[in-house]
């Protein structure tokens, strides 16, 4: 692990290359943002009518729906996040990791994000694919 940092009570553990490129530095501000349930940062690195599939759970299109499932789902606090791979090519990028929460329940995650295009900072989609590792 490179870099080590303390945002709004999580410990942050990502690669020293995490913040290499502006896209990986977006991408380590997005994941933070759905952590913290901040839909203003959310928000201003996607399109309003984002569309948002979790894996084998649900699908969702809009940043306000985003907001309500992070409000409703998100139930115990992170207290940790360690991001492993941040990877972006083109238009489309991927980041992979844990998040550890209060209770200690530990998610292994990976989600896929599609740009509007290579050259823009803005997401108008993301897979995501979450598997609780233990209880």
């Amino acid at each position: 692990m490179g870099m080590y940092s303390k945002e709004q009570g999580i410990k942050i553990l990502c690669p020293a290359d995490c913040e290499n490129s502006p896209k990986k530095k977006v991408l380590k501000e997005l994941i933070i943002a759905f952590s913290t349930k901040n839909s203003n940062t959310i928000s201003k690195y996607t399109m309003k009518d984002i569309c948002w599939n979790i894996v084998n759970d649900l699908t969702v299109q809009g940043n306000e729906k985003v907001a309500e499932v992070l409000e409703n789902r998100i139930t115990s606090k992170i207290v940790q996040i360690e991001i492993l791979n941040i990877i972006t090519h083109g238009k489309t990028a991927s980041v992979n990791g844990t998040i550890i929460l209060e209770d200690n329940t530990i998610y292994s995650f990976c989600n896929v994000y599609t740009f509007v295009s290579a050259g823009k900072s803005t997401i108008k989609e993301i897979t995501t694919y979450a598997i609780k590792m233990n209880g």
